[in-house]
């Protein structure tokens, strides 16, 4: 005997909504493990901090998600710097530079930082 499955079903119903449970959990989780693992590269010096406010890498041997990572990092920083430089009528670098201080207080025990005359301290 075949039994027809209406859209009504209530395990279809429950079926599609652990799916797009499940969906949003995985749209949700790459922001918090991106911060993650970017804490990690900045402990182990793979990836250091500039005073302009952006991520810089540090081994040149970055594999291609190190790289779109940090790449990824620096766009989405560029947008905050440039949207808060509108909003305060200051130059773009001018708030990479504020941000910059503020990611060096939060950075983790390990972070490199490159200053103005490219030297590479170590918090």
């Amino acid at each position: 005997m075949s039994r027809k499955i209406r859209s009504s079903d209530p395990k279809r119903i429950l079926t599609g909504l652990l799916a797009l449970a499940a969906l949003l959990f995985v749209a949700i989780t790459p922001a918090s493990v991106q911060a993650q693992s970017l804490d990690a590269l900045r402990a182990a010096g793979t990836v250091g901090e500039r005073y302009d406010g952006y991520l810089v890498l540090r081994d040149g041997g970055a594999s291609g998600a190190v790289k779109s990572l940090v790449s990824n990092t620096n766009a989405q920083r560029r947008a905050l710097y440039e949207k808060r430089s509108k909003e305060e009528k200051a130059p773009v670098a001018a708030i990479g530079k504020i941000y910059a201080q503020q990611i060096m207080q939060k950075a983790p025990k390990g972070t490199y930082f490159l200053n103005e005359s490219g030297q590479w301290t170590r918090k």
